[in-house]
């Protein structure tokens, strides 16, 4: 058959006063061009159709619910996942152990202000952050003193003493990706309680990390310098914070601030990981994961439930569709991003020992909302020889309004960079994300089951065209 087509091309090329192998290239390519997006959109038909995705995101959102790293919600996602990638056919699935710092919220935590001349006693929708100390039953208070920044709390040391530190610097709503808001302003919940403490203070509290203004607090990771006794830090909502800054135009305000939080040391936890051996080059890897763990409250349902149960559909859709990979298709549930990166770290450690090379990582952990490309970055010799396969590509995925641009990856998936392998992260639409992101209101009424399926079959379709390449 192939020597006919042969032939056929040669009287073709003879007739039209073409070079052979120029038309015979460029014929081969359409016609690869065209097996592509057939396959692609078949790829899209099953996400859209079966939509198993958001099944799987059900039962770890409200049926485990949060599962942060070292509790028994986390042990329990572990179990799930791995039921699930064992019905996948995948070759093999495995957990891999490592070792994760268990932080245990406690007690509701309660943020008042008292004795105000204007308004009273009134309560403030508040979440300890993540790594919090515990108040003791008896709670702390003191006068609050503002800062809009880091620097301003450093210039004015000497007055924090024995003071409540709040950092109030909202979103700047000007930036069109909302991931550069966040980045913007989230400085102070991962510094400012740890500079608070540092300085003298009793507690810290911080606006929660998002641009809406609502009454939902937000929690969020905190790290403390080595030596600095780890105080009461608490975001509270956006529309409390606004009301405390207000407040504190007119006179003095104090707080009262418990929380019941307590480091309960190390836990031995695991990540999730299920692989598919490449029938042409097995050494070389592509990856897709997200990270299992997620906060205490809500479900974690876009932070990040989605990444994990699109990279399991990623699997389950080449499965069903009877691709055949050529290169090993790797799924890996990290655990621990959110408060230590323990998953992400060990993983690079073991596959770095065993010599692998990821050819590629595709990380999910921007939320379950419509996908609008992949971003991403890695080795510049390595992006240098690929790039032109990702412009070969937009024409493949623009119908379906993907894009690949430079600048992605992941935290879990960062390690894997001195493999020299390339990098993505998915770009979901994020203009909601941080409506979620870190709340009790991260729950799957939050995530529309077609939007999550949409994400799924663009990570299959990036799976598929990396392993064709040759």
């Amino acid at each position: 058959m192939i020597q006919r087509h042969i032939r056929i091309y040669i009287l073709f090329a003879h007739v039209l006063g073409l070079n052979f192998f120029s038309y015979l290239l460029t014929t081969l390519q359409a016609q690869n061009s065209e097996q592509q997006a057939f396959f692609i959109k078949s790829i899209y038909d099953e996400a859209l159709e079966k939509q198993q995705s958001y099944e799987w995101l059900y039962f770890l959102s409200e049926k485990i619910g949060g599962r942060i790293a070292g509790s028994p919600q986390s042990l329990a996602a572990v179990e799930f996942t791995h039921q699930v990638m064992d019905t996948l056919g995948m070759d093999t699935v495995w957990n891999q152990a490592c070792e994760v710092n268990y932080w245990y919220r406690g007690a509701r935590e309660r943020v008042r202000i008292i004795g105000n001349p204007h308004i009273g006693d009134l309560e403030l929708r508040a979440l300890a952050l993540g790594g919090s100390g515990g108040s003791g039953p008896g709670g702390v208070s003191g006068e609050v003193i503002e800062f809009k920044s880091l620097d301003e709390a450093r210039a004015n040391s000497s007055k924090i003493k024995d003071k409540i530190v709040y950092f109030s610097r909202p979103f700047d709503n000007k930036f069109l990706k909302t991931f550069h808001a966040y980045g913007s302003a989230v400085d102070q919940r991962v510094h400012g309680p740890s500079l608070a403490s540092k300085l003298g203070a009793k507690a810290c509290i911080v606006r929660s990390m998002t641009g809406r203004l609502d009454s939902f607090p937000h929690t969020g990771g905190t790290l403390w310098e080595d030596g600095v006794n780890p105080i009461p830090a608490l975001g509270i909502s956006t529309l409390d914070a606004e009301k405390l800054s207000a407040l504190l135009k007119k006179s003095p305000v104090r707080l009262y601030v418990e929380t019941h939080c307590e480091n309960r040391g190390k836990k031995t936890s695991y990540s999730v990981i299920g692989e598919i051996r490449g029938s042409e080059k097995p050494d070389e890897i592509i990856l897709v994961g997200g990270h299992l763990d997620s906060w205490d409250v809500g479900g974690g349902a876009h932070d990040d439930g989605s990444g994990c149960v699109q990279s399991m559909e990623v699997i389950k859709i080449l499965k069903s569709l009877g691709y055949k990979p050529r290169r090993t298709l790797r799924c890996v549930m990290f655990q621990n991003e959110e408060n230590g990166l323990a998953g992400g770290k060990t993983y690079a450690e073991e596959s770095g020992k065993r010599g692998e090379f990821h050819f590629a990582a595709i990380e999910s952990d921007a939320g379950g909302f419509t996908p609008q490309g992949f971003g991403y970055d890695g080795d510049t010799s390595r992006i240098n020889q690929y790039t032109p396969y990702f412009r070969e590509w937009d024409d493949l995925l623009s119908p379906y309004g993907l894009h690949i641009t430079k600048g992605g990856g992941g935290a879990d998936i960062g390690p894997l960079r001195s493999q020299k392998g390339i990098l993505f992260g998915l770009s979901p639409d994020s203009q909601r994300y941080f409506d979620y992101h870190h709340t009790e209101n991260d729950r799957i009424h939050a995530v529309h089951p077609r939007e999550l399926a949409l994400g799924s079959a663009a990570m299959a379709s990036l799976v598929y065209l990396l392993d064709q390449i040759p």
